[in-house]
């Protein structure tokens, strides 16, 4: 750079000094050195001079440039602190789309200032970011401002920036020998502060442990380790939680020097070992995953004496130990290379590869194939055990599981290969005592596994089955084949493979390319599933010899165009996936079957297999257009099309030969015909849907017009005169005509849009000419403009618009203006229709014609500026925002209502990305505006634009919990992001608050807006402070809605540090008696505090003694609880606020709200009635209320009077308390205290004869039963309680309920209660004498597990096997039972039949029993009972009636019965017959 050639730093700093005066207008004459330029104005004033001239200044420029003095009035001025930092510090603060660059200027700022602090201190005279500094709040300040920016790569600048700022304030404190260092705990207290869902606190604790030590920040923020588990369960918060955890066990480790490794290790788990359990045994994927990858293979790196106290937490049998002592294991592994699996570990490991759970299992099967070397080989344990677990694993349900278990196959893979190969070239050592040479073992293992993947790719095997064979088939032809794969960058296949190919050949193994290889895979290609299809025709391409052998390809063919002419869709498209297949394996014999004659020498075959094609699909126009109704039927286009685009676009030879010179014209004159084609069908097609003599301009038909012509065109193919008779139902005929329409429109719109990006990306030479001409492609636009305006499919609507997406982009991206030009024109076009008067709907007659727009304006280059969008928004904004005419048709759309439909596709569309946000002020301003429209037709409109607009800016949830959100953006960050947008919504709170009663129709809206949010940092100038008076305010609303949503908005306003100030004072703010102005007031105070009291997601609340003032002030209100407050809604939420501070409440003040609370209810006295006679509005809510609050105080003292209160409160008459105890207990809030279950579980067992003979409502004997069950989770640890409560009434009990679910016919839900509540009951016992009630209870067990039952009852049937179904058998093997043999035969084949049920639930829970069959009379002994996966149970189930039941007559019609029964003579007589294919028919 120039300036470091100056001959004195004044002079270069100087000269840079100058440079920055480019920004001022007024400036005439710049000097820079002995250059002077006159009038310099070539530059932008807007500010991106100033960051290309700070970043130059700091990389490049010396430092005594940097830190000199200046000749300037202010003493000790200089370059780096007094003229960049003011540049560096404005640019930060503007709202620009150079964020990234920003913030690498101010690191950078921060790294120069670094380098040169002694030059700076010697020119300061003393420090320079002392405690009462201008230059540090502003640093600060504007770190933590921008902490929380969501701009892809400014989070590491910002961490940068922190640990740079805190290194200069340490570097400082030691030079001047500041002991005080009051920066750490100001930033220490700051980022405690916030909230655990924003990243931003992360940032800076991890920049600040090294200063005050990891002892220090666990004191401050004890919830920590808490919050670190919430954020690995986060995807977006688990690097930085990963980070402070590191940051804080190095530290850690670096506190304790000279200790040995058991004693680190020991301090390490003081802190951290339940942390580990907790997340390790977790039962969220998410969390167990990221908990054992970053955080335990890195802890047992740092400190391996770790390892055996976490094995010591994980010796259970529970699914949640078994998975955290595999992650253990395969950590360890990781690290010390190989394990041994013997005696207890083996067998362990076994049980977790049979295990119900698919994590356990996943788990499992990559310990046995992962290593630390890829030659490492597999030990005959190992091959053994993976010979037993994938049979039994091809049928998962999970495409995640399917994707992880090819996965760990191939890494097995890899290693059987890579060890087999260096066996063979005398590399690896052998082992003493091996029997089978390590190549004979590859081979043998790949060879078992490929039978095994090609058996499973039978006709009649199912999904699962046939994508997992694929997926393995797939990873076998990858890693034990020479195949190469140009456009792979790893995983090509070793340069000595042929070796072992040889060596398996020589063995008669591995002939991958047989002929029954390659029918099975032809077979998939005709499944009813594309991903089959898709995934078989790949591994038929990339990997099987070319061409198809000869004797085969005639039939292929064949199937192939009969395939395309069906009206099936499915069919249609594996048609059309063979056809693009049978291209990539022909060769010259094809053609001449298919008798094509080559123009060109050589042939081009993709030409001529496409014009083939293109003769085909004429061809069956011309059908079309004499009898739509016949080809719909017989040659419905749309699986011509499809093997078109398919041929066309996605083989790659084709696209090649469209680039051969020679190949050009006939390509040029293929395409043209292909658009005209295209172009004819689909008038043909959309104008067959208008009603005759309609105008094919105008907007798309009704249904009922369509109808209409569909019933023309079938009456004119049927030949009939007269009109039939009218249907409910849509005929064939109809069917077949809408699928043809459809289908084909779509396929157009896909093929028209691919050919553009692909033939319009790479230009052609000038001399060559276009492929696709321009007339060829104004006939396009006019393709995709007639079927996104007269279409109302919304499928063939999406298909379409992903199609003229590709096309607008491949035209808009081109360099001829000509074509940029026609995107252009339709939008113009568009534009220009929404705000013309119209004589028909558009927007509710044509769903694409938003898409219109949406499609033009996402093709543009998202890199660069994108005019049509702000265009496009802007026309839209101007045409909402105008006033509606005094008298408007409410059949037709206004154009301010159809430009808010367009602006809602616009934002909701997914390709626009931040593109829209500089535009979100606008359109919430306008959507507020429409909210309150006289018109009905704007609000709705208005609406949708508004919860459009609060998504893409709030982002999507990634919590999947429900009604509160678990992370988000802060209020302060989402203001900061856009600072316009917040006086938009404070204007329209300031409406609300100062505008009297009067109705604000947008209050819920901005209101809701807020309660999406998170508290921010505790900052003396948030600028979320201003919410707060307005919020509080809207608590007088007459509205319930409004205070409701007003008191949740004010938790973002507020940091938890602040509560327990506004808290006392809206406390201090409640009337006294007599004294209540309002009761809508008093109710929404009470509502604020208990929104502002409720902890948030993953924290304690706030602390008891900060809360202490709070509840000396609510108790001197206790009047609120008592009758003299005559409202029981505010009653109500005076008690749910005094719940949330259980433990701020003396003992005195709980007692007077026990004595309240019993007065009301009546529980305390015998046969008194409830306290409030009169009937009140709001009085079940109150007793609801109370009778809640009694529950959770039990739970939480487990006090013997407050659980009899409870239980005296259940057997009260007074319906809405006994349903509030039911919920209760229902949701699991007493799960936690035993105690209070016990007592529970006997009253309703006690009670329930009574309840089932009073027959009360079906509602409250649903949740009665719901409770008992849930209750009675674990029935082995109280059955010997319950006994004495029943009193000989269990028999009667399950009378009754038999009873009514074989003559009631009570709904599926109650049905399910009551078929769980009789097996209950019967688990709990039975003699000889309920024989009969044991055959009864099997008969409606077998009618609740048929197929055609509903999901609901099947799932009913597979718990009341795990409830009693072990009982029946376990008696029946006795010799003392021998009339339940019978029984639990057929006990077995309801729980063999569930096991094979189509949903996984069902089977999971059916897998429970057939668990629990293995635990006790397989293999009984030995630990906890382990949930097997179902295709284990079902085969123990399986071996378990001919092992036990073997001598019983009946055994073998039981086994018959599972057998499947295939109708020959049905399937025969169909072939036969060789009708037309049915549209629906399987």
């Amino acid at each position: 750079m120039l300036l470091n050639t100056a001959p004195q730093p004044q002079s270069g700093a100087g000269a840079a000094q100058a440079l920055f005066q480019l920004t001022d207008q007024g400036v005439r004459e710049l000097r820079f050195g002995e250059l002077v330029v006159e009038n310099p104005r070539v530059l932008d004033p807007a500010g991106l001079e100033r960051l290309v001239l700070s970043r130059g200044l700091l990389t490049c420029c010396k430092g005594d440039i940097l830190s000199c003095r200046l000749d300037s009035p202010t003493q000790q001025a200089c370059l780096l602190l007094d003229v960049l930092f003011p540049a560096v510090r404005a640019l930060n603060k503007e709202q620009k789309d150079c964020h990234y660059y920003c913030f690498q200027v101010l690191a950078l700022w921060l790294q120069r200032l670094q380098e040169n602090l002694p030059e700076l201190w010697r020119l300061q005279g003393g420090r320079i970011l002392a405690e009462d500094t201008e230059l540090l709040q502003q640093l600060t300040q504007l770190v933590w401002d921008n902490a929380e920016t969501p701009v892809e790569g400014v989070s590491e600048f910002i961490q940068s920036s922190f640990r740079l700022l805190l290194e200069i304030y340490d570097l400082e404190c030691q030079h001047f020998k500041d002991q005080e260092r009051p920066l750490y705990r100001q930033m220490l207290q700051r980022a405690v502060s916030m909230p655990w869902q924003i990243k931003a606190r992360y940032v800076p604790l991890c920049a600040i442990v090294p200063y005050v030590g990891s002892q220090q920040v666990l004191d401050t923020y004890p919830e920590l380790p808490q919050h670190l588990l919430s954020c690995l369960a986060t995807n977006h918060l688990c690097p930085a939680a990963t980070e402070l955890y590191r940051v804080l066990v190095r530290q850690q480790r670096s506190e304790g020097p000279g200790g040995t490794e058991e004693a680190l290790a020991e301090r390490w788990a003081r802190r951290w070992l339940p942390l580990l359990c907790q997340a390790l045994r977790s039962p969220l994927p998410i969390l167990q995953s990221n908990a054992a990858n970053h955080l335990l293979v890195w802890t047992l790196r740092q400190l391996p004496a770790t390892h055996a106290l976490l094995a010591a937490q994980f010796d259970g049998q529970d699914a949640a130990a078994l998975r955290a002592w595999v992650s253990l294991l395969r950590a360890q592994k990781s690290i010390v290379g190989t394990l041994p699996l013997q005696g207890e570990a083996l067998a362990r490991l076994r049980t977790c590869l049979r295990a119900r759970e698919e994590g356990v299992r996943l788990a499992a099967l990559g310990l046995l194939c992962c290593s630390p070397s890829s030659g490492q080989a597999l030990s005959g344990t190992e091959e053994q055990l993976l010979r037993e677990f994938l049979p039994l694993n091809l049928t998962g349900d999970s495409s995640a599981f399917r994707q992880l278990l090819q996965a760990a196959v191939r890494k097995a893979l890899v290693r059987l290969r890579d060890s087999a190969l260096a066996r063979l070239r005398g590399k690896a050592p052998v082992e003493p005592g091996e029997e089978v040479g390590q190549p004979d073992q590859a081979v043998g293992f790949v060879e078992w596994l490929l039978q095994l993947s090609v058996s499973s790719l039978t006709p009649g095997a199912n999904y699962q089955r046939k994508k997992t064979a694929l997926l393995l088939l797939a990873a076998i032809l990858e890693t034990c084949t020479d195949t190469w794969s140009p456009e792979r960058k790893k995983g090509q296949p070793p340069r000595t493979m042929a070796a072992l190919l040889s060596h398996a050949r020589q063995s008669g193994c591995w002939d991958f390319f047989s002929q029954p290889n390659l029918l099975a895979l032809l077979s998939c290609l005709q499944d009813s599933t594309n991903e089959i299809r898709d995934l078989a025709s790949e591994l038929l391409v990339r990997y099987f010899p070319t061409p198809f052998p000869s004797s085969l390809t005639p039939a292929v063919l064949q199937l192939a165009q009969d395939a395309l002419s069906s009206p099936r869709v499915q069919e249609a498209e594996a048609g059309a996936v063979l056809m693009k297949t049978i291209l990539q394996k022909s060769d010259g014999s094809t053609m001449k079957i298919l008798e094509i004659e080559a123009a060109q020498t050589p042939p081009n075959h993709g030409l001529c297999f496409a014009q083939h094609l293109l003769r085909m699909l004429q061809a069956q126009h011309a059908v079309a257009q004499q009898d739509l109704l016949r080809a719909a039927a017989v040659a419905p286009m749309h699986g011509v099309i499809a093997a078109l685009r398919r041929c066309l676009l996605q083989v790659p030879e084709v696209a090649a030969s469209m680039r051969v010179a020679e190949s050009v014209q006939s390509w040029q004159e293929f395409l043209t015909s292909l658009v005209t084609t295209a172009r004819d069908i689909t008038s043909l097609l959309l104008g067959a849907l208008q009603s005759p003599g309609a105008n094919e301009q105008a907007a798309a038909p009704s249904f009922a017009d369509m109808g209409n012509a569909i019933g023309s065109l079938i009456t004119l193919g049927k030949g009939q005169q007269e009109e039939e008779e009218d249907s409910v139902l849509l005929s064939e005929e109809h069917s077949l005509i809408l699928t043809c329409c459809w289908v084909s429109v779509k396929e157009i719109g896909l093929l028209l849009g691919g050919l553009a990006e692909l033939l319009l990306s790479p230009v052609l030479p000038d001399a060559a000419g276009p492929l696709l001409t321009l007339a060829n492609l104004q006939t396009a636009a006019r393709v995709f403009q007639e079927i996104l305006l007269r279409c109302r499919h919304w499928g063939a609507v999406e298909g379409c618009s992903m199609g003229f997406t590709k096309f607008c982009a491949a035209l808009l991206n081109h360099p001829d203006t000509e074509l940029q030009a026609i995107p252009q024109t339709m939008l113009d076009q568009g534009l220009e229709a929404l705000s013309g008067p119209r004589s028909s709907s558009i927007t509710r007659r044509a769903a694409g014609f938003p898409m219109l727009f949406l499609c033009i304006v996402s093709g543009e280059n998202p890199a660069q500026a994108r005019p049509l969008l702000t265009r496009c928004i802007q026309t839209l904004l101007a045409l909402a925002s105008t006033a509606l005419p005094q008298d408007w048709d409410q059949t037709l759309d206004l154009p301010q209502v159809c430009a808010l439909h367009v602006l809602q596709t616009l934002v909701r569309g997914a390709g626009l990305g931040s593109a829209l946000l500089q535009h979100a002020t606008p359109m919430v301003a306008l959507a507020l505006q429409g909210l309150g429209s006289p018109c009905w037709a704007m609000r709705n409109a208005a609406i949708q634009l508004f919860s459009a607009l609060t998504s893409r800016l709030l982002g999507q949830k990634r919590s999947r919990a429900e009604g509160s959100p678990a992370e988000g953006l802060s209020l302060p960050a989402f203001l900061g992001q856009h600072p316009q947008l917040g006086a938009v919504l404070l204007a329209e709170l300031g409406a609300a608050t100062t505008g009297g009663p009067r109705l604000r129709p947008a209050l819920h809206a901005v209101l809701t807006l807020l309660a999406q949010l998170q508290p921010g940092p505790d900052g003396p100038d948030s600028p979320s402070a201003r919410f707060l008076e307005p919020l509080l305010g809207l608590a007088a609303s007459p509205i319930y809605a409004v205070r409701a949503m007003a008191a949740k908005a004010l938790v973002p306003v507020i940091p938890p540090p602040q509560r327990p100030a506004l808290l006392l004072r809206l406390a201090r703010q409640l009337p006294a008696h007599g004294g209540v102005r309002s009761h809508n007031a008093l109710h929404g105070h009470l509502l604020q505090m208990q929104a502002l009291l409720a902890p948030a997601p993953g924290s304690d609340g706030l602390p008891a003694e900060a809360l202490r003032p709070v509840a000396l002030q609510l108790e001197a209100q206790d009047w609120l609880l008592t009758p003299a407050q005559r409202c029981p809604l505010v009653r109500a939420a005076f008690l749910q606020v005094l719940a949330l501070l259980p433990a701020s409440l003396s003992p005195g003040f709980a007692q007077s709200i026990r004595e309240a609370i019993s007065t009301e209810l009546g529980s305390f006295t015998l046969g008194k009635e409830p306290g409030c006679a009169e009937l009140q509005v709001g009085s079940a809510v109150l007793h609801q209320t109370m009778a809640r609050f009694t529950c959770s105080e039990a739970a939480r003292l487990a006090d013997s009077e407050r659980i009899g209160a409870v239980c005296s409160l259940l057997q009260q008459p007074n319906p809405d308390v006994q349903l509030a105890i039911l919920s209760w207990v229902i949701e699991g809030e007493g799960d936690k205290c035993e105690e209070l279950e016990k007592a529970l579980r006997l009253t309703l067992l006690e009670n329930l004869q009574s309840v089932l003979r009073d027959k009360r409502n079906k509602e409250f004997l649903k949740l009665y039963l719901e409770a008992l069950m849930h209750l009675c989770r674990n029935p082995s640890s109280w059955s010997q309680e319950a006994s004495p409560k029943l009193q000989g009434s269990s028999s009667a009990c399950v009378e009754m309920l038999l009873l009514m679910m074989e003559t009631e016919h009570p709904g599926p839900d109650l049905l399910f209660q009551a078929l769980c509540a009789t097996s209950l009951l019967l688990a709990l016992g039975f003699g000889d004498e309920d024989s009969p009630l044991v055959w009864r209870w099997v008969a409606v067990l077998e009618v609740c597990s048929r197929s055609l039952s509903a999901e609901v009852l099947r799932l009913a049937a597979a718990r009341s096997l795990q409830t009693a179904g072990m009982e029946v058998l376990q008696r029946s093997l006795g010799a003392a039972h021998p009339w339940l043999v019978p029984a639990a035969l057929r006990v077995i084949n309801v729980g063999i039949h569930l096991l094979q049920d189509e949903e996984q639930e069902v089977r999971h829970e059916a897998a429970g029993f057939a668990s629990l069959v293995e635990h006790s009379v397989g293999e009984p002994g030995g630990g906890g009972c382990v949930l097997v996966q179902g295709n284990v149970g079902l085969l123990g189930l399986l071996q378990l009636l001919p092992r036990e039941f073997g001598h019983h007559p009946d055994t073998f019609g039981s086994l018959l019965q599972h057998l499947p029964v295939l109708d020959l003579r049905g399937i025969v007589e169909e072939l036969e017959a060789n009708k037309a294919p049915s549209l629906y028919k399987e």
